[in-house]
């Protein structure tokens, strides 16, 4: 017996919901690539991605996912031989860094943990031995995925600052871009990168990367660029060439109509629904860990993402048995941990197009599994989430 009938529910961090607006814009025929409406199609939603990163810098689209983007940056400002910095706070500036490695760059990790968010001041202390300037590039994760932190990307900028030190500040806002604050230019950073298929809700294929002024001077002299990924070679009178080639047509006619629906809401009422959303599952979470076998990864709240969250089963209990009863049962298709957390957690992604109706009957199918399942948790988690919004939801 099951109660899954009806559209599957992805409470997953990527891919996330389509809304349907999105799905029917990509339900048109192909366009002339070389049409005046194919390069307004294009130039919009390159000067969009400028809204959206807060910056003044050149916006590049790829056809790839964020792994691409990844590589993009990588090849188009360092040289092998440089030294790449990572800043360590679960799975993906590490991966981004493993890429670089790949590439020829020398890479070395600033170690943290998968419980908390990087501390500006080692930062700043590990720049500030590096007298001499090796290390060229700076690497991190707004939020990351894996663990469910949120890192303070303006501190840390800061901290660079203070240390005085040229590297270029890169950071990856795949889980964070078109979901909560993120200001470039404001924060001091030099290249960022995203992807399509988290905050703006349209299927992966779509890689996004800012650079600013500084990145674009680097970039002149770097060796690693290849004719796919490089910069310069997205520049000219032909616009195939910001593609490489064939542009991916029904991809941008639906981040088209995504970025449409950002707008409409206002990127302020974006932020703050995440903000709401986010602190309802984390009310929700809190009460089932007074069972003492479910609990947040993130230890300090501060650090935990409003696009993710990430918790940790203890003991003897099977979070993929969770997995698979609200998925096959009930149909909602939760997170799994990954990386060093593979079989220690599930994860509940608040990211994109998401409602209350949708987090909390993600909330409400957990705490059936978990009575399901007859995993000791404490009781009303549902009803704290509940009660959260209804006092902070204004009438």
């Amino acid at each position: 017996m099951t109660v899954r009938a009806g559209r599957e529910f992805l409470a997953i961090p990527g891919p996330t919901v389509m809304p349907d607006e999105v799905l029917q814009a990509m339900h048109r025929p192909a366009l002339d690539i070389y049409s005046r409406e194919m390069i307004a199609l294009s130039d919009g939603l390159h000067r969009d991605l400028g809204t959206l990163f807060a910056t003044k810098g050149r916006c590049y689209i790829h056809i790839s996912n964020g792994h691409g983007a990844w590589e993009s940056v990588i090849s188009n400002v360092l040289s092998r031989g440089d030294k790449l910095l990572v800043l360590e706070s679960g799975r993906f500036a590490i991966g981004w860094g493993h890429a670089a490695e790949l590439m020829g760059a020398e890479v070395e990790v600033l170690k943290g943990d998968w419980r908390r968010a990087v501390r500006p001041d080692e930062v700043e202390a590990r720049l500030r031995k590096d007298k001499n300037h090796e290390i060229k590039a700076i690497v991190i994760a707004q939020v990351d995925t894996a663990s469910g932190v949120v890192n303070d990307i303006e501190a840390i900028g800061k901290a660079i600052r203070a240390a005085g030190h040229p590297a270029l500040y890169m950071v990856d806002a795949v889980a964070s871009l078109g979901c909560m604050p993120f200001e470039m230019d404001k924060w001091g950073i030099d290249v960022a990168m995203s992807g399509s298929q988290k905050g703006l809700m349209t299927p992966p294929g779509l890689g996004f990367v800012a650079a600013n002024d500084r990145a674009q001077a680097v970039h002149k002299k770097a060796n690693m660029r290849t004719p796919y990924w490089d910069w310069t070679e997205r520049e000219g009178t032909e616009h195939y060439r910001r593609y490489a080639g064939t542009a991916p047509v029904h991809l941008l006619f639906a981040m088209r109509q995504a970025v449409d629906m950002l707008f409409a809401e206002g990127l302020e009422n974006v932020f703050q629904r995440h903000r709401l959303l986010a602190e309802a599952v984390r009310r929700a979470v809190a009460v089932w860990a007074e069972g003492q076998v479910l609990g947040f990864n993130i230890a300090e709240a501060g650090e935990r993402s409003d696009t993710v969250t990430t918790v940790t089963v203890s003991g003897d209990y099977d979070p993929l048995k969770l997995q698979h009863y609200c998925k096959e049962k009930c149909g909602v298709v939760l997170g799994m941990g990954i990386g060093d957390l593979q079989g220690q957690a599930f994860r509940i992604a608040h990211m994109g197009h998401v409602n209350a109706p949708m987090i909390l009957g993600t909330l409400g199918v957990v705490e059936v599994g978990l009575n399901a399942l007859q995993m000791p948790h404490g009781k009303g988690g549902l009803e704290a989430a509940v009660s959260y919004l209804g006092e902070n939801v204004s009438a």
